[in-house]
């Protein structure tokens, strides 16, 4: 009895998959590092080649009449703004007899509030004795204004307080005209008024003694004040240190190259859409991975990753040798930007295989890397893509191809009627390797699994397809079908797919991880 199952929906993929785009910046190191070094030399290259400007440091102890203990820094703030004034950088210029233009002069200075009184003012110039000058001369200058202006409020603030003196002992004078002018005090009413107006004359001498103090106190707090005005430290020029002024810019240029470098590399990741993981390249190729392989290293690798690497491509080869042996098919390897490995790797399989028996490799590689090559003694037939029709049916025989763009899909069928594809990780993109895969599946060339080349060694992520198999074979089904009679009973859909699924054994052991981990 037969019962058929719906497969339950998939999980809705996720807009921006974190893992992969860590991987995938992770591979692309040699671009952040390259920019943060690049950032690095830039920075200490403008160091060197751009030395900062002589600079001159002063500080002016600002004293305020409304200072309070619990002031924010808005008087403070209000000098440094009146420092940056053309009248300020005036006066300092005229003091200098400078031909200069004020507001040019504001852009060679600042000033800085380091306290609610403290003010330090910073002076460039063309060399330290002009930038300590500068320095000088706008201190006082900014001391003189500020010296002025509080005298001009001291001065306006005791002329408003005589003038209301002044006009209160006029009102005091009226008063004792009409006191001496006053009736006999025998009228009982005349007494009441001269009480009402003996109390206003002393009302009137006690607002005008206020006066004449606070006019006092007026003009003497402005010394104080002036007093507390001052430079206290004077201008000096400020020594720059060439190694440390190079060591920070440098690490500042590394910074910023590290981090566009790290941005560079995100974005490139996002919109190339290159899959790097097992599960990424499995999905979009409709077929498991089966074994996993590193790339040649550039530099002479260690006794123990030698060993490893020498490992996995013995054990690689002997499962697709097992696999072409038992295969009733011919079988290919079809590369995807790893062209050397599968040459390699179809060499170590045909000489596995020529122990046994004849075999021929059918090179279809761009370029004729196999069949060009110098033949050494011992080595397999190798004949090229034009020459597939005239290799005998009856011996074993390995094709070699490519499915990079530009591939003649019509000619994979005469390199092999089932597939590995060999892909190098992060090579192709997402809608390629669909191309591919649905290129090979209307070709009716299953793909019995896939070589990982080049993975990153910290992938974890499964590249087996567990409901992926009527995908990926798909097309060796119905030719199992016809060569049946044409019938698509479900008796012989069953011997197919018994017959595929003995015929993929060998490959489920030729998984060989790239790290320490457990062969999946």
């Amino acid at each position: 009895m037969t019962t058929n199952r719906t497969p339950e929906p998939s999980a809705a993929a996720p807009l921006l998959d974190l893992q992969a785009l860590v991987v995938a910046v992770r591979r692309r190191r040699r671009l952040w590092c390259s920019l943060a070094l690049l950032g690095l030399l830039v920075g200490a290259a403008v160091a060197v080649l751009m030395p900062p400007e002589p600079t001159a440091v002063t500080k002016v102890l600002v004293a305020h009449k409304e200072d309070q203990p619990n002031d924010t820094g808005t008087l403070i703030r209000t000098d440094v703004a009146l420092l940056h004034t053309t009248r300020i950088a005036g006066e300092a210029l005229r003091s200098l007899k400078s031909p200069e233009d004020p507001e040019d002069f504001m852009r060679e200075y600042r000033g800085t509030g380091l306290t609610n009184n403290l003010l330090q003012i910073d002076v460039t110039g063309d060399s330290e004795a002009e930038a300590v000058a500068r320095a000088r001369a706008l201190a006082d200058a900014f001391v003189a204004d500020h010296v002025k202006r509080m005298r001009e409020t001291a001065k306006a603030e005791s002329e408003a307080l005589l003038d209301q003196r002044d006009r209160m002992r006029g009102e005091l004078a009226q008063v004792n005209k009409e006191i001496g002018d006053g009736p006999p005090e025998s009228d009982p009413k005349a007494s009441a008024s001269m009480e009402s107006l003996f109390a206003r004359r002393a009302e009137l001498t006690a607002r005008i003694a206020d006066f004449d103090q606070r006019a006092e106190e007026a003009r003497m707090g402005t010394p104080q004040l002036v007093a507390g005005t001052q430079i206290v430290d004077a201008p000096r020029a400020v020594r720059q240190s060439l190694p440390r002024t190079a060591a920070t810019d440098a690490v500042i240029g590394l910074v910023l190259g590290l981090v566009l470098g790290l941005a560079v590399a995100a974005v490139g990741a996002v919109v190339a859409d290159r899959p790097v993981l097992r599960r990424e390249i499995a999905a979009n190729l409709g077929a498991s991975v089966i074994a996993e392989l590193p790339r040649a290293p550039r530099r002479p690798a260690g006794l123990w990753q030698r060993r490893r690497t020498r490992t996995a491509r013995t054990r690689l080869t002997a499962s697709l040798a097992r696999t072409v042996r038992d295969s009733s098919e011919p079988v290919s390897l079809l590369e995807l930007g790893c062209a050397r490995s599968t040459s390699a790797i179809a060499l170590g399989v045909a000489r596995t295989l020529a122990a046994e028996g004849p075999v021929v490799v059918v090179d279809g590689l761009p370029g004729r890397q196999l069949a060009g090559r110098r033949q050494k003694p011992g080595d397999p037939a190798v004949v090229g893509g034009e020459g597939a029709e005239a290799v005998p049916r009856q011996g074993l025989r390995l094709g070699v191809g490519s499915v990079a763009p530009g591939t003649a899909w019509t000619d994979l069928q005469y390199l092999g009627t089932r597939t590995v594809l060999v892909v190098r990780a992060g090579h192709g993109s997402a809608a390629w390797l669909h191309t591919v895969a649905r290129q090979l599946a209307d070709q009716r060339i299953p793909v019995i699994g896939v070589v990982l080349i080049d993975p990153d060694p910290r992938d974890r992520t499964d590249g087996t397809l567990w409901d992926g198999l009527h995908v990926a074979l798909r097309g060796h089904g119905e030719r199992l079908a016809r060569q049946h009679g044409g019938g698509t009973s479900r008796a012989v859909q069953a011997v197919g797919e018994d017959r595929r699924q003995t015929e993929r054994l060998p490959m489920w052991a030729g998984r060989v991880p790239d790290s320490d981990q457990e062969a999946r």
